[in-house]
């Protein structure tokens, strides 16, 4: 048989296991369905109906993932007029779905881990909750049965399974995990009208049909073996009958045939290396598009941000200017939109510190120590040399609890204005947080108290100012240091 012919009668019997799993889905017998399309695409990978009509039954079992591989590998094989480009953009158009399933997928290997670790009641929990999200993950109806089983909740169990059988009818699991059930329970499982024992006996029929038609179809197998059969006889015949000088013709004849069947053989492999490096390609492809396609929306997250920020700031609606301008994410932007943000960027930035500032401190003052916080904090990402944001942070870290941050904070305020009465008032705080001690006092300096903008200048001459005050008082600095 030439190899002409071998390829003609692979497509034919892709064909007829093609037909037999479309009779299959149609009836609902999807695990037999699955099972004979598998054997059409062992016999011509490039049968595209049966690998599209694989990946519609492997969505119907819920699992959208190895339907969506099927599709990709039978768009590349054929990019034109191919149902395959439909399902994959239908399926990809609704995005909420998609993150559904896939989240569903990762819920049920999460279930199947807790299991392994013997949290059945952590599994059953996530399986019940895959179940109402994915109805048709059969897998996850299985691993939920097994569980109630091994719980001796047998009604449970054999309700589930019942829902699982509506889904693929002739499941091998699904019937086994029925037929324990039956035996632990001496009660009789009815499916459709009929008893567990009689599916599961159509379903042993159905196999053996199977398996039968497998041994009895495999004309590649005996055509080979006729082959190998009919050189032999040849051989043998041309050892006893021809003449000497004629074997050695008919010898090198028999290696040409060899040789060129081996050639044939290495050329068939390589067929099935490059349809396995397109299928990784595709998969490689399918993952650069979704980044490319997520990296544009925040693309255009960012620009639609700026441009709304512009419009407020040409405006003057700083405050509107100032909420959409924190939203822009820089590393997204082209050139020309840099140049946009850089002209608003100061004084959207000027607006943003004050009412930072602003809001932090009338956190400050109402006692709400973590929202204070948060707003100096951000106002010190704009601008970190204010003497009074500065202290009150440290003030509201100490009041918070934060020590660990709050000594940080009053530290900084040492390193920035050494020998300063700010500074001995920071070190007291330090004192007192190593030691355990953790002071609720909520005033502030002076300075703090009546404004934002303290240069070094005034803070000298203040401290000069105070100094001579205090010692011409007359205050004997030990006793302070005494009662301290």
């Amino acid at each position: 048989m030439t190899t002409k012919n071998m390829e003609k009668k692979a497509r034919q019997l892709s064909n007829l296991y093609y037909n037999r799993g479309l009779d299959k889905a149609q009836i609902r017998d999807l695990s037999g369905a699955v099972d004979l399309l598998e054997q059409s695409l062992k016999f011509d990978k490039g049968n595209i109906q049966a690998r599209n009509l694989l990946g519609l039954v492997y969505f119907e079992m819920g699992e959208a993932v190895s339907a969506l591989s099927e599709w990709v590998i039978s768009k590349n094989l054929q990019p034109e007029d191919n149902i395959a480009t439909e399902f994959i953009e239908k399926l990809r158009a609704d995005q909420n779905k998609l993150a559904v399933i896939n989240q569903t997928i990762k819920n049920y290997n999460d279930a199947l881990k807790s299991c392994r670790k013997g949290d059945e009641d952590v599994a059953a929990i996530s399986l019940r909750r895959v179940i109402s999200q994915n109805p048709r993950l059969i897998k996850a109806y299985h691993l939920l049965a097994l569980i109630y089983i091994k719980e001796g909740k047998y009604t449970r169990a054999r309700k589930l399974l019942r829902r699982a059988q509506k889904i693929d009818k002739t499941n091998a699991t699904t019937l086994r995990f029925l037929k324990e059930i039956d035996e632990k329970t001496g009660s009789v499982t009815r499916l459709d009208g009929k008893s567990m024992r009689s599916a599961a006996s159509d379903h042993k029929i159905v196999e053996n049909v199977i398996q039968t038609v497998n041994v009895h179809e495999s004309p590649v197998l005996i055509s080979f073996l006729n082959i190998i059969l009919g050189v032999a006889v040849g051989v043998l015949f041309t050892w006893f009958i021809i003449l000497p000088s004629q074997r050695q013709a008919i010898n090198r004849k028999a290696n040409e045939k060899i040789t060129e069947y081996s050639s044939k053989m290495a050329s068939q492999q390589n067929t099935v290396e490059e349809l396995q490096a397109q299928v990784q390609n595709s998969e490689t492809t399918v993952t650069t598009a979704n980044d490319q396609i997520e990296q544009a929306a925040s693309q255009v997250t960012s620009l639609e941000n700026l441009l709304k920020t512009y419009e407020a700031y040409r405006d003057e609606n700083y405050s509107e200017a100032a909420d959409t301008f924190k939203k822009i994410d820089t590393d997204t932007l082209s050139a020309d939109a840099m140049i946009i943000y850089e002209t608003i960027k100061n004084d959207v930035q000027d607006f943003l510190y004050s009412k930072y500032v602003d809001d932090g401190k009338s956190a400050y003052e109402g006692g709400d120590w973590q929202s204070a916080i948060d707003n100096l904090v951000a106002a010190r990402l704009i601008e970190d040399d204010d003497y009074a944001v500065i202290e009150y942070l440290a003030n509201a870290y100490r009041l918070n609890s934060d020590t660990e941050n709050a000594i940080a904070t009053y530290q900084e305020i040492i390193d920035k204005y050494p020998d300063t009465r700010r500074a001995e008032n920071a070190q007291k705080y330090i004192d007192e947080l190593k030691s355990g001690t953790i002071s609720t006092d909520t005033s502030l300096s002076e300075e703090s108290e009546n404004s934002s903008d303290y240069d070094e200048d005034s803070s000298d001459s203040y401290n000069e100012s105070y100094d001579e005050d205090y010692y011409d008082s007359g205050y004997d600095d030990s006793d302070y240091y005494e009662d301290y």
